[in-house]
């Protein structure tokens, strides 16, 4: 239980349920609106959809006191709130983002942001600004002169400036542009892993309730029909056309019916065909007959596949719940036989295996996971897939199959194929978590990958021939592919299942050769009470950290190594990417930070070197490394870039100095020794960062490899770790 005042109780030392809905009845005069809803939200976030008029809007309400419930039991956190006022209710620690908005017209967005902030929460209005950058950009304007999608984004941030421990969103995503509707997305999934804040959220696109929660309640005639998981419900399109008349006119959908009324409708054509809406904007009295030219422009492209033997053409999950299915993906329509090859050895493993087309000619494959389904996944639908223009329907598939990705639960994948199977499919692989069995074959495995495998842990093969057609070559590579994934799927299962319970947090460290003594010290000071996770500073490593801190893997960062800024600023080879530091500003984590090795500028063997940096200091680390001394300037320039970033960390923070020096080169009578160049870098830091209680700067006297500087780094670290863990306690009671 958190002690602030007006927290709602729980019963005994169990937690109850955030909310608890049981046999709830709401009128509207002799109209039966909600009839006998029960719902329960244990934590995170649970999604409400169903069709218009089904009650949802309702059922927000009667929680919020703004319709008086005539039967039943809302129950918040144990507390009862039937029967109290709204004002009671928000007091308590319920929020809520209404349908419609609700904005005043005449005060500004900074306004009605400054109105409702709190002190001392998580959500601040510089967050805020960071979450949505259009209402920075349009804060001094009026709620009136906002647009639709604009106007909804400020209703979310105003709930969420009273940082709630429960929010009810009514429709957040209703009119806003696709881009922002994947933020809202992508926030409202935030919110449940971080667990600061609960979520109900009624939603109307399905895409975003079944992505922001693992349950999704259907909503129907104002009961609650069921409960279904968010990943079937998201790949099963008839239990969505059955329950919520996605895809029919509603007139034609009653719940539980065995048969559509009416006669069967003839299979359509095969290949692209285009949709035309009369109405493309919904119209009203004041409406205009609508030009050739908008309908023309509206006009949706579809690719509709002729069902094979025994199917019914409509979306299906991959595999249902704990199966752990692998997945072979590829383009049937040009490697099918290579690819069903793979799908044959690894049935031959005992895995459950199912295919997935991301073939983008509209050609009628047989695949398990067919590709109108996987194209279903882009956010503009079929139509941003299949465009009738290979290149943008590469790029759309490539898009869709991340998002379905996203959505699944699997054992492992592997793909074949050369560089356009590739690119399709590496950054599917990418957004699973580290340690999901992934292995690409390919023909471009032999070169530089980086731009494939990332951050991630995907194994690459090199084909050597081509994979087109199966011959003694192509045989042997795809069978060594195909039994590396079945030895890491079941080596995975059967770790899982003899896996002892963690027992220590994870740390990450980042280190490069010239901070080692640092990091060693650091370590080994450490190494009882966490696992030390140490990234080599070479670009990838810090991207690899913080999708690991991203994922919630690791709990804290000791970044004592941030010299992949200078090669991004400067051109080295080793540079990070403008989103360093993202992961720790996003996941808040305790941060402990240095300076490690900002004196230098990485390049490859010195005739590399760009030709306006000749007449540097120069210090040829071996023949095929070649380090350039970083100047006062670019020093001043990585401060302020750097203090930026920490400025936006609301987690705790510790940025050390070591004034002594910054690498093992750094330091009296060492080529790179330039007391003036760091002044600068510190001076910079110290004049951009923004210090609190919580972020603070610490000027060591130590060189940065000093024992006594690893020192107040692990000092640091515990200090805050600590005051984190105890925060978090008093947070959940």
């Amino acid at each position: 239980m958190r002690s602030v005042a007006g927290s709602p109780p729980t019963k005994g030392n169990a937690r109850a349920p955030v909310l608890e809905i049981r046999n709830l009845h709401v009128h509207y005069g002799a109209s039966h609106a909600v009839q006998g809803v029960d719902l329960t939200l244990h934590g995170g976030v649970l999604s409400v959809v169903g069709r218009n008029g089904m009650g949802k809007t309702t059922l927000c309400k009667a929680i919020m006191g703004l319709v008086p419930a005539s039967g039943g039991s809302i129950r918040f956190a144990g507390r009862e709130l039937r029967g109290l006022a709204p004002a009671d209710v928000a007091r308590l620690g319920v929020g809520y983002v209404p349908q419609g908005r609700r904005l005043w017209r005449s005060l500004t967005v900074d306004e009605h942001l400054r109105l409702v902030s709190t002190k001392g929460g998580a959500w601040t209005i510089e967050r805020i600004y960071a979450t949505f950058p259009r209402l920075a950009e349009r804060k001094t304007n009026g709620g009136g002169q906002l647009s639709g999608g604009e106007q909804q984004m400020l209703a979310i941030s105003r709930a969420l400036l009273l940082n709630p421990r429960l929010l009810v969103m009514d429709e957040p995503t209703e009119g806003l542009a696709p881009v922002i509707v994947t933020q809202v997305e992508a926030m409202l999934t935030r919110l449940g892993q971080e667990g600061d804040i609960d979520v109900l959220v009624i939603e109307q696109n399905i895409g975003v309730a079944t992505a922001v929660a693992d349950r999704v309640a259907i909503m129907v005639n104002g009961r609650i029909n069921r409960e279904a998981d968010a990943a079937e419900l998201a790949g099963d399109r008839d239990l969505q056309q059955r329950l919520l008349g996605v895809g029919r006119h509603a007139h034609d959908e009653t719940p539980g019916s065995e048969a559509l009324a009416g006669p069967q409708i003839a299979a359509a054509p095969v290949g692209p065909r285009k949709i035309y809406m009369s109405n493309p904007v919904p119209p009203n009295r004041w409406s205009q007959p609508v030009p050739v030219r908008l309908l023309e422009q509206s006009a949706r492209t579809i690719s509709s596949l002729s069902p094979m033997a025994g199917e019914a053409g409509e979306l299906r999950p991959a595999v249902s719940m704990g199966e752990g299915a692998v997945i072979v993906a590829g383009t049937l329509d040009t490697k099918g036989p290579e690819l069903r090859f793979l799908r044959d050895l690894l049935k031959a493993q005992g895995l459950g295996v199912r295919l997935a087309d991301l073939s983008t000619s509209g050609a009628q494959t047989g695949a398990d996971i067919p590709a109108h389904q996987i194209a279903a996944y882009h956010p503009r639908g079929p139509s941003g897939v299949f465009t009738g223009d290979r290149g943008s329907s590469i790029a759309g598939m490539t898009v869709a199959f991340e998002a379905w990705m996203r959505r699944q639960r699997i054992g492992g994948i592997i793909g074949a194929g050369g560089s356009g199977n590739t690119a399709m499919i590496a950054p599917a692989m990418r957004s699973l978590p580290i340690g999901v069995p992934k292995v690409m074959i390919s023909t471009v495995a032999s070169g530089d990958v980086r731009a494939y495998v990332g951050a991630s842990d995907i194994l690459m093969m090199h084909a050597v021939a081509d994979v087109q057609g199966l011959n003694p070559i192509t045989r042997m590579v795809l069978s060594n592919g195909a039994h590396a994934l079945a030895g890491m799927v079941r080596g995975r299962r059967e770790g899982a299942a003899e896996a002892k319970p963690v027992d220590k947090p994870a740390i990450g460290i980042t280190m490069f050769g010239v901070t080692t003594p640092c990091v060693q010290v650091i370590a080994k000071a450490l190494e009882t009470e966490a696992d030390c996770l140490v990234f080599h500073a070479t670009g990838i490593g810090g991207q690899s950290m913080e999708a690991l801190v991203e994922a919630g893997l690791i709990g804290s960062v000791i970044d004592i190594t941030t010299t992949e800024v200078c090669d991004f600023l400067f051109g080295g080879v080793f540079p990070a990417t403008a989103d360093r530091f993202g992961a720790v500003i996003r996941r808040r984590v305790p941060y402990v930070g240095s300076v490690g090795a900002l004196d230098m500028v990485n390049f490859g063997a010195r005739e590399t070197v760009p030709e306006r940096y000749r007449g540097r200091l120069f210090y040829e680390h071996n023949p095929q490394v070649t380090l350039m001394r970083t100047t006062a300037e670019e020093n001043a320039e990585m401060g302020r870039w750097i203090g930026e970033k920490l400025n936006q960390m609301e987690g705790p923070v510790r940025f050390l100095l070591p004034l002594g020096g910054v690498s093992i080169i750094d330091r009296p009578g060492e080529i790179f020794y330039d007391p003036a160049a760091d002044a600068a870098l510190f001076d910079a830091l110290e004049k951009t960062v923004r210090v609190t209680a919580a972020r603070q700067l610490i000027r060591s006297p130590h060189a940065i490899n000093d024992p006594a500087f690893a020192a107040e780094a692990v000092a640091a670290h515990r200090a805050i770790t600590a005051k984190s863990r105890a925060q978090k306690r008093q947070g959940a009671r």
